[in-house]
């Protein structure tokens, strides 16, 4: 093709003719919003670094998920502020935590709204890090069967589907093998397969209350700079059984999500994490950006890049954009 026979102008002229030809495509269906469930009643607190985005009681999560299912999004991923810190993170795995109760709630009011939990450990610890900490490090394998409870007491709950983000070596498998021993094997696990040790998290600390009291995540969370080893734990966790895998943060590693794709047929998400969310809402604030255009501009990258779902926190916002 040479100008000037072929211009490729000719296929931009107006809105139509690009909406004729657009080759990636945002949808409602694509989206699923986090949440934050705290200890108590009648609370509502915005979360300073993330504006719009609140710690709620659990009246107000249903409220909310009323008005998330109305808007056509099909999913929420629930994340829970208990009452008491451990060092075994109990509130995690007891029938009566706070994301038990919470998942109890919303699906009594909502039950078409598919509840994804968050499986892991951080929001329960008194230390801060997704585990049991022996030598000052979180150990593996006795972490494991905490998650599995975990990810057991939920299904009791009535979740629809289990998230395991700890990046703990052999969880998925942990958490397949007690949901089917115990009549969950119907229950998807969705798995944070490629989840990077990155300061693009700063915000959802202050959500979650998850701040590490000492160290940091590294020596479990992945080096920012590795891809090859993205390929590895995504392979690990597809034999274990995976049904979905995930990436996380999204924005810095669209790269990563395209070599998923291209590797595994399986779903895969992306988490708009935090600090992308914080970072476009405080350049909109002041003016520099348009805020819902790059808000959707850099969701649709996300699904150009390869993900069939995106978690994010502009997900009521973007359903409003898209109806």
């Amino acid at each position: 093709m040479f100008f000037s026979e072929y211009r490729a102008r000719r296929m931009r002229r107006n809105a139509t003719i690009r909406r004729m030809v657009r080759e990636t495509h945002l949808r409602v269906d694509d989206l699923i919003y986090p949440m934050f469930s705290a200890f108590g009643k009648g609370i509502k607190k915005e979360i300073s670094s993330m504006p719009g985005i609140y710690q709620q009681s659990i009246e107000h999560i249903v409220a909310e998920a009323k008005e998330v299912h109305e808007l056509g999004i099909p999913a929420v991923i629930l994340f829970g502020i208990p009452e008491h810190k451990d060092p075994l993170g109990q509130d995690a795995y007891s029938e009566t935590g706070i994301i038990q109760q919470t998942i109890r709630a919303i699906k009594a009011e909502v039950p078409e709204l598919q509840v994804i939990t968050d499986v892991c450990m951080c929001e329960y610890t008194d230390h801060g890090h997704c585990g049991v900490i022996k030598d000052g490090d979180v150990d593996n394998d006795a972490t494991l069967q905490l998650l599995a409870a975990e990810a057991l007491s939920h299904a009791r709950a009535g979740a629809d589907l289990v998230a395991p983000s700890d990046m703990m070596d052999g969880r998925v498998a942990a958490i397949r093998e007690i949901l089917d021993a115990n009549g969950f094997s119907h229950i998807p696990v969705m798995s944070y397969a490629v989840k990077y040790a990155s300061a693009y998290y700063g915000p959802f600390r202050d959500a979650a209350e998850s701040t590490p009291q000492f160290g940091d995540r590294r020596s479990y969370q992945m080096d920012p700079a590795n891809r090859i080893e993205a390929l590895r734990e995504a392979e690990l966790d597809v034999q274990e059984c995976a049904d979905f895998l995930m990436v996380k943060p999204a924005l810095a590693y669209l790269d990563i999500l395209r070599d998923l794709k291209e590797h595994f047929n399986l779903p895969l998400v992306a988490y708009n994490v935090s600090g992308e969310y914080s970072m476009i809402k405080a350049a909109a604030e002041k003016g520099w950006i348009d805020g819902e255009r790059v808000m959707l501009e850099t969701l649709v990258g996300m699904k150009r890049a390869g993900a069939d779902l995106i978690i994010t926190y502009h997900a009521k916002e973007a359903a409003r954009l898209l109806r």
